[in-house]
């Protein structure tokens, strides 16, 4: 018998069909893929198999069993009664999905606590083993620290340990390594096939085709909330039939950077930077130097002290030790990770853009319209300015981001995985986007990526992190080329 059965699921909202006749079976020890670009209906998809459908939206299906289960008129009771331990998921914002007021080993321990009869010391025991699991270090400090405390990274794995809890039979996972630098991701991966191996089906939901060969059986591709192609991975990626699935598979292979003239001067210069949290050196003793005009692409596993870097070069955080020069006037400014959290959810997107080009010094009357014209830039349709944060897909989410640091016309654009949550058609536009506005306008940018194969695209030189330290940088050709650091080494052999 299927673990997930699912026939011509539709989603409604505000009049719009969003998710139209969606069918499919994931059998026990199966991973199904669900790939197609920002707002295709895939979160929507995902989520609606879990009862947790946006509000307003109206759901139909002619069946839908979860581990033989018939959720035909299921109260939100119902659903609560088997999320967890018959079907869970792990969201693709970690920060949002996890409780600000709540430790992370409470947060982990909750499923454990409405499912399963373990007593305290056992649920202690058993959450040091999930954190462990999905690659957290020194799990015990971890669970007692908030989400807040912990980077991006840290917060996704944190978020997959607590789905895992309660063991069950049907996990849908939505975009769960977009957080994750490439050693970390492949453990994940790793993590999750294993899963599946030991029988549980999965549903995976992904922009990123090198993860879905690494772990999916078969792949559904949608568009426009439609099913366009299915079948078995090395199949579809190898020869697809339906257009829009061979641009998906064209578009995942990342165009070759363009060649840049010599950089003029230096902008930015840190000496001997240092900044700590207590007893934890996020950053330390780090040097280098930024380019006016060009791209410097910062690389490091999770924790490594790439943000808390951004933050000081921004100047959100100053640094214990050591100096920032900046060598002329620049104004700076930074698209964050968590597009969610850095939006006001009770502002619609338009209202956000315009405020940043209020402050930038647009009139009044010229707002609107070259609010439209930056969302247009960086792939968004018109329409969505009427949208609040929570209405858009994550991809779109930190397409608007990007438009709305674009509104103040930054020399330089301090960038923090500004594309970890796009697919690769949108992403491979938006890296388009940022080389040509680096052209027009001679903007300089600090690029903070977990994805080697991006940062090769866009930067011309490139620092790798570990543990808070630079441990080897260079020209991005060079350092990637031929690495001399085992540790840089061993990044690059993760993406394989």
């Amino acid at each position: 018998m299927s673990a997930l059965q699912v026939q011509a699921l539709s989603l409604t909202l505000d009049g719009k069909v969003l998710v139209d006749g969606v069918s499919f079976d994931v059998e026990p020890g199966e991973c199904l893929a669900i790939v197609g670009e920002s707002g295709a209906g895939k979160s929507l998809t995902a989520t609606a198999l879990l009862g947790l459908s946006p509000r307003g939206s109206s759901v139909t299906f002619t069946k839908m069993l979860v581990d033989g289960i018939d959720t035909h008129g299921f109260t939100q009771s119902n659903w609560r009664s088997i999320r967890g331990n018959r079907i869970a998921l792990v969201s693709q914002d970690a920060l949002v999905s996890l409780d600000p007021l709540r430790r992370i080993g409470t947060e982990v321990a909750e499923p454990l606590v409405i499912h399963t009869r373990l007593s305290r010391q056992e649920r202690h025991t058993r959450v040091q083993e999930l954190l462990a699991s999905v690659a957290m270090p020194d799990p015990q400090l971890r669970a007692t620290q908030y989400a807040h405390e912990l980077s991006g990274g840290l917060r996704q794995r944190a978020l997959i340990a607590s789905a895992l809890a309660a063991q069950p039979r049907v996990l849908i996972v939505d975009e769960p390594t977009t957080a994750l630098d490439t050693t970390v991701q492949a453990h994940v991966l790793a993590l999750l096939r294993s899963i599946v191996d030991s029988g549980t089906a999965v549903v995976f939901v992904s922009h990123d085709f090198a993860a879905v060969r690494r772990i999916a059986d078969r792949v559904l591709v949608m568009q426009g909330g439609r099913v366009v192609e299915v079948g078995p991975v090395s199949q579809v990626m190898r020869t697809p039939h339906h257009e829009h699935t061979r641009e998906l598979v064209a578009a995942s292979v990342l165009a070759t950077p363009v060649g840049k003239a010599a950089p003029r001067e230096v902008l930015l210069e840190a000496s001997a930077v240092s900044r700590s949290y207590g007893a934890v050196a996020a950053v330390d003793d780090a040097s280098f130097v930024v380019w006016r005009g060009a791209t410097l692409g910062i690389v490091g596993e999770s924790g490594s002290g790439k943000t808390t870097l951004a933050r000081m070069i921004v100047g959100v955080d100053a640094p214990d030790q050591g100096v920032l020069r900046w060598h002329k006037s620049s104004r700076v400014q930074l698209v964050h990770q968590n597009p969610l959290g850095a939006f006001d959810p009770r502002w619609t997107i338009g209202r956000s853009v315009r405020e940043a080009l209020a402050a930038g010094g647009v009139p009044r009357a010229m707002r609107r319209a070259r609010a439209t014209e930056l969302l247009q830039e960086v792939g968004l349709d018109a329409a969505l300015a009427r949208r609040r944060p929570t209405q858009l897909s994550g991809g779109q989410r930190q397409r608007a981001a990007i438009a709305r640091a674009l509104a103040v016309e930054p020399e330089v654009l301090v960038l923090d995985e500004p594309v970890s949550a796009l697919d690769p058609t949108v992403r491979g536009r938006v890296l388009a986007l940022l080389r040509r506005l680096q052209r027009e306008r001679d903007l300089t940018m600090i690029f903070v990526s977990h994805d080697l194969g991006v940062v090769a695209a866009i930067a011309d030189s490139v620092l790798v992190m570990q543990a808070g330290k630079i441990v080897e940088q260079g020209a991005t050709a060079t350092v990637f080329g031929s690495p001399q650091h085992p540790f840089t080494q061993e990044l690059l052999a993760a993406r394989q």
